[in-house]
């Protein structure tokens, strides 16, 4: 036994061997206090440490346009916004049919939300009087299009404005909820506008389902060439 421990010895301290770095214990798992502190709400539903290196929240961006820019902007999508202000006055349902077959891209979309809106829409306008019952099917879709491309809500855009709705919004959780509500009362209050609002973001962030975006190489057969004597 002594010469076995001898033997080994030597060849731990032997300088020709590889040395091996020493084991180092492993490290201990995050506590679910620290997951916790990690996990919210960004674009997608991701969580907020996939917002950055250093684990800090995706910043939301500002809307395109306002809820008020009935005519849209004076850019390219021109057309397309008066285009948007005309259904959003006559047809609300095709728009919103449009709206939701351009975020979801599923063949059918545009038939379903379309007659569940118009249904909502006949049976509210003679019963009340007003279109009431058209904006508890549609918010959800301005919830949805904020939470996929990262917009700012109403209560980020007051609160960058001009600072008054930060102070009582403790965490990520406690502000979707203040959202999802400022959602719901937009499209009540403003429900033309905030349709009308949600289009033309679409517009300028998806393009449309049926649109081939893939480029057509067109192949041109050369000219008959013919060989030419001197004179």
């Amino acid at each position: 036994m002594a010469e076995e421990k001898k033997l080994n010895h030597e060849q731990e301290a032997n300088p020709l061997l590889k040395q091996q770095p020493p084991q180092q214990p492993p490290k201990a798992e995050q506590t679910t206090e620290q997951q916790d502190r990690y996990l919210g709400w960004t674009a997608d539903g991701l969580p907020i440490s996939h917002g950055s290196v250093m684990g800090q929240p995706i910043p939301r961006s500002p809307w395109n346009s306002s809820a008020c820019a009935c005519l849209g902007q004076n850019d390219h999508f021109c057309s397309s916004d008066l285009e948007v202000c005309l259904l959003g006055s006559v047809a609300p349902c095709v728009l919103y049919g449009s709206n939701m077959e351009r975020l979801h891209s599923n063949p059918g979309t545009f038939g379903n939300h379309c007659l569940h809106y118009s249904g909502l829409y006949v049976i509210g306008n003679p019963c009340f009087g007003w279109n009431c019952l058209a904006p508890w099917l549609s918010y959800h879709s301005r919830t949805e299009i904020r939470r996929r491309f990262n917009l700012e809500g109403s209560c980020e855009a007051l609160n960058r404005s001009c600072g008054c709705c930060g102070s009582y919004l403790e965490n990520e959780e406690q502000r979707e909820h203040y959202e999802l509500a400022c959602d719901f009362a937009t499209h009540v209050f403003c429900h033309v506008c905030a349709l009308c609002q949600e289009s033309r973001e679409l517009r300028r962030r998806v393009p449309h389902p049926g649109f081939n975006a893939q480029p057509v190489l067109v192949m041109i057969p050369p000219g008959e060439q013919t060989m030419g004597r001197g004179a």
